[in-house]
């Protein structure tokens, strides 16, 4: 199956989403939160730097409304080699993450060549959880 959409996210809820965190977002809170060290926290400014000259800043996003952003799958391979050390600096300060493929990522509300920003459903539905559909013992 081809999936047209990927994200790469934490298992923390983000305040003002309540989805879970991106990539960017979990790195940058290890380095206010001092847990990485000096030399690491420069190369994901790096990392951080060439994303911001390179892929354009959703208007959404700099207005801090209740989006999300997912890469396009068909112009990942250049993003995810960029990404890549931003991965390694997640494993080796054991920060559990998910790359997320999806094709119906939620309402567009932005759209460029690499990327589309998704408004966030105002209301978070919890349902109850389903009776089990394995064998009763």
């Amino acid at each position: 199956m081809q999936y047209k959409y990927m994200r790469i996210q934490g298992q923390e809820l983000a305040e003002n989403t309540m989805y879970a965190k991106g990539v960017f977002s979990i790195c940058w809170q290890l380095i206010q939160n001092d847990v990485m060290d000096q030399e690491d926290a420069e190369l994901f400014k790096e990392i951080d730097s060439w994303f911001a000259d390179c892929l354009p800043f959703p208007p959404q996003c700099r207005n801090q409304e209740k989006v999300v952003c997912f890469f396009k799958t068909e112009n990942t391979d250049e993003m995810m080699k960029m990404i890549r050390p931003a991965l390694w600096l997640l494993e080796r300060y054991h920060h559990p993450y998910f790359l997320v493929y999806t094709n119906t990522p939620g309402e567009i509300v932005y759209e460029d060549q690499y990327q589309v920003a998704v408004r966030v459903p105002g209301v978070l539905v919890i349902e109850k959880q389903q009776e089990s559909w394995g064998p009763k013992n």
